[in-house]
């Protein structure tokens, strides 16, 4: 009987290590796959940068500084490697395009240009997806991070090697300010 008992035991404690394993190697290849997502979005938005500014380039040739700006964040974006350079480098090019599109509130040429709008269009499709991405891949940080710090998934992860949290895709702490509106 004592056999039995021991045999049941030993059995849980498998089930429990494999379960905990596998959800830990199942969590870190979805946050792997939704780093990807947003990357691909990133990605398309560095690609219509270029489009933008020309187009603007074209109404607006005395605004040097915020197409100069505009390039050296997208350059930014491109040289980028790790999680927190990209979401440096993203709110720098956030921060770089909102500029570009104040600039172009002053041309009212521009902004009835079909070319511009579809840009802008593009552009904001984008920006709704690379926020979707970046909710998701919190989540899906949130969830690993809660397995690999809560027991028994921080035993299992301790013997895997994978105690150390993974970073959540955060904003600039410039973009947390409330805009100041007057009239």
């Amino acid at each position: 009987m004592i056999e039995w008992i021991i045999g049941g035991i030993v059995l849980l404690l498998v089930v429990i290590i494999i379960y905990y394993f596998n959800k830990i190697i199942g969590l870190s290849n979805r946050i792997k796959n939704s780093w990807a997502q947003i990357d691909v979005q990133l990605k398309k938005r560095i690609d219509l940068v270029p489009n933008l500014v020309n187009t603007v380039k074209g109404y607006a040739a005395h605004e040097k500084a915020v197409f100069t700006q505009v390039t050296q964040a997208r350059a930014a974006m491109v040289g980028a490697k790790t999680v927190e350079q990209k979401a440096e480098a993203s709110n720098m090019l956030t921060g770089a395009l909102k500029s570009l599109f104040a600039v172009a509130e002053a041309y009212p040429e521009l902004k009835a240009n079909e070319q511009f709008k579809l840009l802008q269009e593009q552009l904001e499709g984008i920006e709704n997806k690379i926020a979707y991405a970046r909710q998701f891949y919190n989540d899906s940080v949130l969830e690993y991070n809660n397995v690999i710090q809560m027991f028994p998934g921080n035993m299992i992860a301790g013997l895997m090697g994978r105690k150390k949290p993974e970073q959540y895709f955060e904003i600039a702490e410039a973009e947390r300010k409330v805009p100041e509106v007057k009239f």
